[in-house]
């Protein structure tokens, strides 16, 4: 039987690759994203062979205790693989001009959303002793000076590959395995659209990033854990 999958920010453009990414490989995917997101993850659903929807506060306990039992019937069986992709960008400004909500935003967007996905996912796979994670850090979270303007970005950036870190170290003897991507501008039609002058084939490819997470998810990188994996492009 194929692995259960299970991406967050399924919505977005690098999630919504993952998920078919994946599904290609044969796996049952469970797309999860915020409950804005509920009708587009029902069309990239209807494109997948095996897959079920999860629409609601990824930075919530309660959406986890609901959707967890769901993903295990729907898709029989609990995810084994987890690509954790949601998240947000807000800034502009210099820290000192920001008000507290950018602040509070990047961490809920960012790290809590991580934070409680983990804590909904490992103990299952902890309990079978099998299991992969990938988590979507940035390039900020290593080159803290990237992301002038925008520090609460870098900042909680930061915490999540710590956090992925750390946790990678708590279940490897486990059977669990916990790794990090680092993305500078991933090319997107949103960052296309905000920056209409710049050179798009410098930045991570949606497909080149997709397969960095399939291949860090899979049987083939048994012996990685705990990396943090740049992934810049020529940019």
């Amino acid at each position: 039987m194929a692995d259960v999958a299970l991406v967050t920010g399924a919505a977005g453009a690098l999630g919504a690759e993952v998920a078919r990414t994946l599904a290609n490989k044969g796996h049952a995917i469970a797309l999860v994203d915020a409950e804005r997101s509920r009708e587009r993850l029902r069309e990239l659903a209807a494109t997948l062979p095996r897959a079920c929807v999860v629409a609601g506060d990824i930075a919530s306990a309660a959406t986890w205790a609901e959707a967890m039992p769901r993903i295990e019937r729907e898709l029989s069986g609990p995810p084994s693989l987890a690509a954790l992709i949601a998240g947000g960008w807000k800034g502009g400004k210099p820290l000192h001009e920001e008000g507290d909500d950018v602040w509070q935003a990047m961490m809920t967007a960012n790290l809590e959303t991580v934070h409680r996905s983990l804590r909904a996912l490992l103990p299952a796979m902890v309990a079978g002793r099998r299991g992969s994670i990938v988590v979507v850090g940035s390039r900020a979270a290593v080159q803290p000076a990237t992301g002038a303007g925008s520090a609460a970005y870098a900042a909680s950036k930061a915490a999540v590959v710590a956090l992925a870190q750390a946790v990678a170290a708590e279940v490897l003897e486990h059977g669990v395995r916990v790794n990090a991507v680092l993305p500078s501008t991933m090319d997107t039609p949103a960052n296309r659209a905000s920056m209409p002058k710049a050179d798009p084939s410098r930045w991570v490819s949606l497909a080149s990033a997709a397969g960095v997470v399939a291949f860090l998810l899979s049987d083939d990188a048994r012996d990685v854990s705990g990396a943090a994996l740049p992934l810049y492009g020529r940019s």
